[in-house]
C-alpha cells in the first residue's frame, strides 16, 4: 500500500470519527477544502508540516495518519463492499 493510500484512509477514517466535513478540517487547518479533499483522494502528497497540522485538528498523533493498517485491518477493509 503506497503512502498517499495510507494517509488517504487514515485522514479519512480520522476526519468522520470526529465528526467533521472537509471544509471544517481545513479551515481549522488552515489549508483549502479542495486539499483535503485531493488528499483523500490520494491526488496529492501531503508535507510533513500539514500531516502535523492536521493531526492537531483531529486530535491524533502525526504518526497515527501514517499508520499503515495491520494484515488484519488491511483484509477486512478488502472484504467490505
Amino acid at each position: 500500500m503506497e503512502i498517499r493510500e495510507v494517509l488517504a484512509r487514515n485522514l479519512r477514517k480520522a476526519r468522520q470519527a470526529k465528526g467533521l466535513s472537509q471544509e471544517e478540517l481545513a479551515h481549522r487547518a488552515g489549508v483549502d477544502r479542495t486539499y483535503v479533499s485531493a488528499l483523500e483522494r490520494r491526488v496529492y502528497a501531503a508535507s510533513i508540516e500539514v500531516v502535523d497540522r492536521l493531526a492537531r485538528e483531529l486530535d491524533v498523533d502525526a504518526a497515527d495518519l501514517l499508520r499503515r493498517p495491520t494484515r488484519r485491518e488491511a483484509s477486512a477493509t478488502k472484504a467490505k463492499p
